[in-house]
This record gives structure tokens, sequence and C-alpha cells, in this order.
């Protein structure tokens, strides 16, 4: 069992989400919550999963003014997710907003702050910011989290050793992990579970590896132990 791994539950009903979770939890550390369970079944979907005796973490990726995501966040730390996550993009003063919220429940949850998505490229970079490149704009955005109090950020794989470099406290929770052989589907910036820890991942988020493979356990339990190993 490895608690560094995070299953995406990307499924169409919380009856799926919870049911999967529970065959997986003997050999995972928790669970994601993704916006499609947020905005179908909706958000008390958190709480579900979370009854399941594992994390959730509720990936909102928050972006609205202050006061907005500090509703949003105060609400999905009472429905026990114990981490969420809001766009770095949105600033500092909206990163504290969602800092106060989370903590407001006294329920122990944490913000998360995604930097860059793994779905983009270099090209798809270019646009957004110009003369930059993924390991600019994360070093940028985890320096946004950290002045904000977050408790980690969302990054690739490629840029762990930015955000170790610029803000060694922040736990980081890594997506587009993908073992040897998987389709990477719509990830750009991927890496095997084994190099990702070895690159310094607090923790990895995995989904259709393991979400969509003919034997769910197994492949969770394979991986688990890939990654322990």
């Amino acid at each position: 069992m490895s608690d560094r791994i995070l299953v995406a539950l990307d499924l169409a009903t919380a009856e799926d989400a919870v049911r999967l979770a529970r065959q997986l939890a003997p050999h995972v550390g928790g669970f994601k919550v993704g916006l499609g369970l947020l905005y179908g079944p909706g958000p008390a979907t958190v709480a579900a999963v979370a009854e399941v005796g594992k994390p959730v973490f509720a990936d909102a990726k928050l972006h609205d003014i202050p006061s907005q995501v500090e509703r949003a966040a105060r609400r999905l730390a009472a429905l026990g997710a114990r981490w969420i996550t809001a766009h770095a993009a949105g600033g500092v003063a909206m990163l504290e907003a969602a800092t106060a919220g989370a903590t407001a429940a006294a329920t122990g949850s944490g913000i998360l702050a995604v930097t860059v998505l793994t779905s983009l490229g270099p090209a798809d970079v270019e646009r957004i910011a110009p003369g930059s490149t993924a390991g600019k704009l994360t070093s940028r955005m985890t320096r946004a989290a950290a002045e904000a109090s977050c408790e980690g950020v969302i990054c690739s794989a490629r840029e762990l050793g930015v955000v170790a470099q610029v803000a060694p406290g922040l736990v980081k929770v890594t997506p587009g992990i993908r073992p040897a052989g998987s389709d990477p589907g719509d990830q750009e910036r991927t890496m095997s579970p084994t190099e990702a820890v070895q690159r310094g991942a607090d923790y990895l988020v995995i989904g259709r590896p393991i979400t969509r493979a003919e034997d769910p356990v197994a492949a969770a339990a394979a991986i688990s132990e890939a990654v322990e190993s």
C-alpha cells in the first residue's frame, strides 16, 4: 500500500465513485473528486467518498474573486475535503481567501495551488505567457502559493525541482502520472510513478491507469508496490 497515491475518481456517479473507493482503499492513500463529480452529482460527493476513511482531495480548481473563493473553500472543507485546489493564477489575495475559508472550517483542510496544467505543452504556455516556459510559470505560481500560506502546490513532475528550489516547505502533488506503456491521453507533461517520487513528489494523482484498467484493484496494487519498492 502506498500513501502517496491519490486516485482520481473521474466516474459518472457518486455511487460508482464510492464503490471504487472502497475497493481501492487498502492499496492507496486517498482519492480525488474532480469537476465532473462536483458539477454532476454535486459537492456532497466529497462527503460520501470521505466516509470510506481516506483523505479526499476536492479538485475544484477555484478561480474567482476572493470572497467567492473563500465561501467555496469553506463549504468544501466542511464536507470533509482534506485538500482543495485553487488556481494560483487567481493571485495572492484569492489564494489567501481560499486558505482562510479552508481553515475556518477547523477540519484540517488545506489549499493546493494549481501552477501549470499538465495538459499544456510549450506552445500553450507561450500563448498564455509569451516568452515564458512551464518552469518559469511554475516558479511564479509557487511563490504566490507560498506567500498566501497554501499547504502545497499541484505541479507537473517535470517542475518538481523548481518547486523545491522556490518553496521547499510546500507539499508537492503531481498529476500527469503514467506507468510505462500507458496512454498519455490528454496529458502533455507526464512521468512514471517511480521517477516522479525520485524527483521529490509527495503525492501522485493517478486516474485512468487505475480506474480504466481491466482490474483496477490489481492495477492500484501494482503501482503502489512499484512506488514503495
